[in-house]
């Protein structure tokens, strides 16, 4: 494996693989697999457990990593093409991510949305240029519009608890968050639940319909799967008969790249916040799902994260066997 960027890449069979890896070193610990290799950790964006779960999941193959981001490890990274280098920032990306590559056998980049142009978002335009830097094998830990690393972990989070693929409903929805945030996630998520071959509902007010061009990549994964993809607005609709609730909030894309006027479009929604009515036409054994770092009683309230329904433990756990899996494939043998 050259690459994991997106599970779009990746045929079903190729996921399975590497799903029943993820299970079989949780079950089966290989200590020694990655002995003397070296994973390089770009964090251009924040994080908690990408960071974590990635150093933890090389510690447990053996091998040895390296974390490099702006706010700790140099005075500053440029990341801008065709810029006059006289403010603070001492080192461009352009050599930056080739002299870090070739301290490792693989590297993790991760770099979240400008959220200025949505087109260039849309084409993960700048992540892919900091890809083509570097010729070893290369890891997204979150770039613009996609995290399949989070993906893979929440199928398998699936797949440990029972939830039916094959007419199992996914519901994701949008929830209530003061600020504009990525598509990354929601993007990933939308794409992940269809290619697993449910049927997925994306619920969110009106304004903050996904764009086409991801509804019409997670149409083509759940054509594959057998599966279905619906954006709607109704609340009864898309909850009706739901196995997992997946919150997360998300830009409107009427206003993105203005983040004052996303923020007054988002006003007067804050009843968007997950609570126990959302499950009352649902599964009984209905689960809530959200990638974390998550706000309490203003995406999902204290009763749902605190109570039986909420797996978001296991999913963040999860993280680390997944990408034990995707670290194995990638390197062992290398």
């Amino acid at each position: 494996m050259k690459d994991f960027h997106d599970l779009a890449d990746f045929q079903a069979d190729e996921i399975n693989a590497l799903l029943e890896l993820a299970g079989r070193l949780e079950s089966s610990p290989e200590p020694h697999a990655l002995a003397g290799k070296v994973l390089a950790l770009l964090f251009l964006s924040p994080s908690l457990r990408t960071l974590a779960s990635f150093q933890a999941a090389m510690t447990r193959l053996g091998g040895g990593s390296f974390v490099i981001s702006p706010n700790m490890s140099i005075h500053g990274l440029e990341t801008r093409p065709g810029i006059v280098m006289d403010g603070m920032a001492a080192e461009h990306i352009r050599e930056a991510v080739p002299v870090i590559a070739s301290y490792a056998d693989a590297i993790g980049i991760r770099a979240f949305a400008e959220r200025e142009s949505l087109e260039a978002d849309l084409t993960d335009k700048e992540f892919n240029s900091m890809r083509e830097l570097c010729e070893i094998p290369r890891i997204n830990m979150e770039s613009a519009i996609n995290h399949p690393c989070q993906s893979l972990a929440d199928w398998k989070t699936m797949d440990d608890l029972g939830v039916p693929r094959s007419g199992g409903k996914f519901v994701l929805s949008w929830a209530y968050h003061p600020r504009a945030l990525p598509l990354a996630v929601p993007a990933a998520t939308v794409h992940m639940a269809a290619m697993r071959g449910m049927d997925v509902s994306v619920l969110r007010p009106e304004g903050f319909e996904l764009p086409d061009a991801i509804m019409q990549k997670a149409a083509a994964a759940a054509e594959k799967s057998g599966g279905s993809v619906v954006e709607t607005s109704d609340h009864d609709a898309a909850l009706e008969g739901a196995n997992i609730i997946y919150a997360k909030s998300w830009s409107s894309t009427k206003h993105y790249g203005n983040r004052p006027a996303d923020e007054e479009f988002r006003r007067g929604l804050d009843d968007w916040c997950v609570d126990e009515p959302w499950f009352e036409k649902a599964h009984d054994d209905c689960r809530f799902m959200h990638c974390l770092p998550v706000r309490r009683g203003v995406v999902v309230a204290d009763r749902i994260l605190d109570g039986p329904r909420s797996i978001v433990i296991q999913e963040a756990r999860n993280r680390m066997y997944a990408q034990m899996a995707v670290l194995h494939q990638m390197l062992v043998n290398s």
